[in-house]
């Protein structure tokens, strides 16, 4: 049975500074000689850019809900025997959700580590913290860290509030080498030119914490990897990947690789040139970013034009499918004339159009994913089919032409791996 050091980094809600603070631990650990894997409970994209900077490893998603347990077990298996510590990132408040970061911590036996971004409140700390630590019975709950304090007479304010025997893992001040954001979350971590002098600014802050120690060791159980045949062994597939198409899980790309695939990653935003392929694919990103740029790669789009009249695969999800429509109106209103491979119109707009996991049903298989975006695109192709939400209500649809698939859904490819390989093979 592997065993590894393993703490969970949560907090009552967003925005307290969880992926701040993982980072700057997986800094700190990784500066002081330790191998150490980063995973982020929850389908995010941008938060382990960041950590797998941060620990110069692959960060990747935990969750029961996208994933499945068995998936978290043997990834967690294999980090416990790979690494010297593992840090996972928890997912908005520790218990939203279903399922949540407690879910996970407590399935896992993980100690949890509350965040309370302390900045507004004195003795109410405490109260806060036994909340966490109490809320559901046997949560492995192993203490709190104080963010955003102002003083050190604060920070002892903080911790005296803190019920009997609550581990106190120390304070952290206000900083000012907060990660930046956008509508969608952080920046991508190639977009952050001064990333690696922030997490080490961050690293230095925390190291005067006792949350440098080691947490608690936890015996993982042993499972292995599913079996995966090499299904798309002599494939090629084109993968378009820059500032614009940024969002890829690790995992994704460790089953293309693992079914046999050669992956060729190519930037639209560069000009590059479709490479030679078999089957291509549009990850999401931040298009409506680089619609401009996007617009004049006319080149690309009609190569990727002949790749689907040719009877090739060609699977574009959120960001790449807004690509692919005739126009993209930006927040602006500004249209840019985009690819023309589906007809219609993405408009781009402020508030939140859909979130969550879906799940979906094609010819190839089931398949889970998620969905995450502030555009609506108007039509006039009938859905070829559409995912469902986890209490069974409509979700995404999905546009097929040929052997082109395109839709809002990220696809999680160790879902079905088989699928995959029917879609892209």
């Amino acid at each position: 049975m592997p065993a590894c050091p393993a703490l969970l980094i949560a907090a009552p809600a967003s925005g307290q500074g969880k992926t701040t603070v993982t980072a700057a631990l997986a800094r700190l650990h990784t500066r002081q000689g330790r191998r150490v894997t980063v995973f982020k409970c929850g389908p995010d994209f941008l938060d382990p850019q960041i950590h797998a900077v941060a620990s110069g490893r692959p960060c990747e998603n935990l969750d029961f809900g996208m994933c499945g347990e068995a998936d978290a077990r043997w990834r967690l298996t294999r980090a416990a025997a790979e690494s010297e510590l593992i840090l996972i990132e928890g997912v908005m408040g520790l218990f939203d959700g279903t399922p949540s970061a407690a879910d996970l911590a407590g399935h896992f036996a993980i100690p949890v580590m509350a965040l309370i971004d302390a900045s507004a409140m004195a003795q109410t700390f405490g109260a806060v913290a036994h909340g966490l630590a109490s809320y559901r019975p046997g949560l492995p709950f192993a203490g709190v860290l104080a963010n955003r304090v102002g003083s050190a007479r604060h920070a002892a304010l903080l911790q005296a509030s803190l019920p009997p025997a609550m581990g106190w893992f120390g304070a952290l001040p206000k900083s000012t080498h907060s990660l930046p954001e956008r509508h969608l979350g952080l920046l991508q971590a190639a977009e952050i030119s001064d990333l690696a002098t922030r997490l080490d600014a961050l690293a230095d802050e925390l190291a005067t914490s006792s949350a440098v120690d080691l947490p608690a060791t936890v015996d993982f159980p042993v499972a292995a990897p599913p079996p995966i045949s090499p299904e798309l062994a002599g494939k090629r597939i084109a993968i378009a990947r820059d500032a614009a198409y940024g969002f890829i899980y690790p995992a994704n790309l460790d089953i293309l690789q693992r079914l046999g695939a050669e992956l060729r990653f190519f930037s639209p935003l560069s000009g590059d040139a479709l490479p030679p392929c078999d089957a291509v694919w549009l990850p999401g990103g931040y298009p409506e970013l680089h619609a401009a740029a996007l617009s004049q790669q006319q080149a690309l789009w009609q190569s990727l034009q002949a790749h689907v009249d040719a009877g090739k695969p060609l699977l574009a999800e959120c960001g790449g499918m807004m690509s692919l429509f005739e126009n993209l109106r930006d927040l602006n209103g500004d249209c840019h004339r985009l690819a023309g491979l589906l007809p219609g119109t993405c408009h781009m707009q402020r508030r939140l159009t859909a979130l969550g996991t879906q799940y979906l049903t094609l010819p190839e298989g089931e398949l889970a994913g998620h969905t995450f975006h502030y555009s609506h695109s108007d039509t006039p192709l009938a859905p070829f089919a559409s995912a469902r939400t986890a209490d069974g209500r409509p979700g995404e649809a999905v546009y097929r032409q040929h052997r082109l698939t395109a839709s809002y859904l990220h696809l999680y490819f160790p879902s079905n791996p088989s699928a995959i390989a029917a879609l892209l093979g």
